[in-house]
């Protein structure tokens, strides 16, 4: 699929065309998205564009040198983006190519992120003087969609901490979950920040460009550079809250192991008693008494509560949590 936007006196309006007009149109474009493009869409576009439309290994290469490049075609750019799979988040590729009339954008996918641009061009919300300006406010908007991530992460590990830490009856082995979960998401979104760091970098050093929008690019860079600290805080607590929540399962499992061992020591003197009795000798005076039964029984109850109001009293049977 191939979207095709342009810029008027400022804003940026799509271009409303049907696959006869397409060619024509794309002449006249200033950003042309293509969302998993054909065989015949990428062949049209190489075409028209004189551009090489990188492929799928191309674009995944993690060498620096290999992800931020000047070429004859133009500034190549390929920056991190976050979708979302099943409720879990990975990480997309998306190819941009800025030329002095036009960005080109390649990427395999929908994403949230180009779907809430499209929303805002479509209620006249963003403004553009160049195809620059344009790959400037994919980029910052892909800061800010980080920004409310890591909001949301936030307020799901203040969740958990209340779960592990205030919860006596909480579900520890989910806890560890959902705390996975957020240490994976929280990796990623700091993954897609250093990429979208080191894209800012590259953009400032190569980009022809006005006070106004190095300006904008150093304030940028300078949120991104806060969002990372804010996700190393995230780790830390998501560390600190996976110690703990192990640490309470092992005091439980420890519990556990205590009342085993006490019933074993409750019981062993009674054990005890009923063994000796037990015992077939001739010369028994206990087995010729007429309370000979009641009083095993007696001394057995006798030597098992003992132990127990010891242990009681010690205070060896109380939770530790």
């Amino acid at each position: 699929m191939i979207r095709l936007f342009r810029i008027d006196d400022g804003a940026v309006q799509p271009l409303e065309c049907g696959a006869d007009a397409l060619e024509a149109h794309i002449e006249q474009a200033h950003w042309i998205d293509a969302q998993a493009p054909d065989e015949g869409e990428r062949a049209l576009l190489q075409r028209l564009l004189q551009v090489d439309l990188p492929d799928a290994d191309e674009v995944d290469e993690i060498e620096p040198s290999a992800r931020c490049f000047c070429d004859p075609a133009g500034i190549h750019v390929y920056s991190l983006y976050l979708a979302v799979s099943e409720g879990r988040h990975r990480l997309v590729t998306v190819a941009c190519i800025l030329q002095s009339r036009r960005l080109i954008t390649i990427r395999d996918e929908e994403l949230a992120d180009f779907r809430l641009l499209r929303m805002r061009i479509r209620r006249r919300q963003i403004a553009a003087a160049s195809p620059a300006d344009l790959l400037m406010t994919l980029l910052e908007q892909k800061v800010e969609n980080h920004a409310d991530m890591l909001e949301d992460q936030h307020r799901e590990l203040e969740r958990v901490s209340q779960t592990v830490l205030e919860d006596r009856h909480a579900d520890l082995g989910a806890a560890i979950a959902r705390l996975a979960h957020l240490e994976d998401s929280n990796g990623k979104v700091r993954l897609c920040l250093m990429d979208t760091q080191r894209d800012l970098s590259f953009l400032l050093r190569h980009l022809d460009q006005g006070a106004a929008r190095v300006d904008a690019m150093r304030e940028t860079i300078r949120d991104v550079e806060t969002l990372m600290s804010h996700t190393t805080f995230l780790f830390d607590k998501i560390n600190f809250l996976m110690d703990s929540t192990q640490g309470f399962i092992n005091i439980e499992q420890n519990q556990i192991i205590k009342i085993f061992s006490i019933a074993a020591v409750v019981f062993l003197p009674p054990t005890l008693v009923a063994s000796i009795y037990g015992m077939n000798f001739d010369h028994m005076p206990e087995l010729k008494w007429l309370l000979g039964y009641p009083w095993a029984l007696g001394l057995m109850l006798l030597s098992g509560i003992a132990p127990y109001l010891y242990f009681k009293r010690k205070g060896w049977l109380r939770r530790s949590r």
